[in-house]
């Protein structure tokens, strides 16, 4: 099977140059292969045509973001992303957009999710979810030193690279009601499924309100036996229902008994060795998407730059009626809000300087301010990015 695809892009073997002071857009990437979706954005394989470097591309259309009422969230979600950097996320690298689609480029991370492992049947040991909960102790206490409550934890989030260390997509602090508990929650109930195959409480997309919380309030979580003593004391503590009495922060899992032997600097730097490495010989994702991109799509990617210079023309030619009049409205306000992006370019100027250019910063505060206000409480979309290694 192959594990790429030009799809229709022009393979040239020189390196094209691009103008430094040039804002990256589409044509800056060569797509590779479709890797994933969710209710209104899909994700793709790309390669940056200049330093040849491979990224995931998530693309979300704008008339159904604007059908949807999902441009605030989508605005959100990159404001935050522009604002973070940590070893154990997936950091944004490049933000754009074109008349169709807005666009977010990110890392690439060859291992797959934790779900698509869990229903290849892989048996995750103690040593191996040991090291994913410090690992994602350190992402979760980073977000919270950026009042970020994640609110998504669970292994479909959760993704490895090629050395299967743990990594996973950020996203956004909560509403009144809940606080930072709710992740450390979700880390414990994450943990048992990887260890046991299946969560600690029977619960279905059908199960009501009300069972839940009867089934929460009155079910002991049951541990396997041949679990170590260390770890169950450890899962009961993050699964306690009383928040207040919940593990809740970095230090709380620092000082447990099971991981005071954890050296967290060589956690931080990825220098422990992991005890599951994905399979690099096989597709670590579902290969349906390809077929879709590649069959059902009726705006394929490829075929984008036609369909945008056929647009222009039939453009001219149409009415004003209410209807058109009003998405077109919208589109040129969701054109004038999105925020452009470069990370690379945002290293460089502060090599440079020492610091972000005013516009750097008046992006970065903005983005901080959003984040802290505490009045938004809306949930991100999934971003899947599972690839083949």
């Amino acid at each position: 099977m192959r594990t790429s695809r030009n799809m229709g892009v022009n393979n040239s073997h020189r390196t094209p140059v691009f103008d430094e002071n040039e804002d990256v857009n589409f044509d800056h990437f060569q797509i590779l292969r479709a890797i994933g979706k969710g209710s209104f954005g899909k994700v793709c394989i790309v390669q940056k045509r200049d330093t040849k470097k491979m990224y995931a591309m998530k693309y979300m259309n704008k008339q159904k973001c604007i059908e949807r009422d999902e441009v605030r969230n989508v605005f959100r979600e990159l404001q935050i992303m522009q604002r973070l950097e940590h070893p154990f996320l997936v950091n944004l690298w490049y933000s754009f957009q074109d008349e169709e689609d807005m666009f977010m480029v990110v890392d690439l991370l060859l291992g797959g999710d934790l779900r698509y492992h869990l229903q290849q049947n892989v048996h995750f040991n103690e040593e191996a979810v040991k090291l994913y909960i410090c690992e994602l102790a350190l992402a979760l206490n980073y977000l919270q030193s950026y009042h970020i409550i994640h609110r998504d934890i669970k292994p479909d989030n959760i993704l490895l690279d090629e050395h299967a260390p743990e990594l996973f997509q950020a996203f956004l602090e909560g509403g009144p009601g809940y606080s930072y508990p709710v992740d450390w929650w979700s880390l414990g109930i994450t943990s048992y499924e990887l260890l046991r195959g299946w969560r600690p409480y029977d619960i279905h997309s059908n199960t009501s309100l009300k069972e839940i919380l009867l089934m929460i309030s009155t079910e002991k979580v049951h541990c396997s036996s041949t679990w170590s003593k260390g770890l169950v004391a450890l899962l009961k503590k993050l699964l306690v229902k009383e928040p207040e009495c919940r593990l809740s922060s970095l230090k709380d899992i620092q000082n447990a008994p099971y991981l005071v032997d954890v050296n967290w600097d060589a956690v931080l730097e990825k220098n422990l060795p992991p005890a599951f490495v994905p399979n690099k010989g096989r597709l670590n994702c579902d290969p349906t998407f390809e077929l879709e991109e590649m069959i059902l799509e009726s705006k394929p990617l490829h075929k984008k730059k036609k369909r945008l210079a056929k647009n222009k023309s039939k453009d001219s030619g149409k009415d004003s009626s209410s209807l058109y009049g009003h998405l077109q409205q919208c589109l040129e306000t969701v054109h004038n809000d999105f925020t452009i992006f470069n990370r690379e370019k945002l290293r460089k100027s502060r090599a440079e300087s020492g610091q972000t250019s005013n516009k750097e910063s008046e992006t970065c505060n903005q983005a901080l301010e959003k984040t802290e206000d505490g009045h938004n409480n809306n949930v991100l979309e999934t971003f899947y990015t599972t690839v083949p290694s």
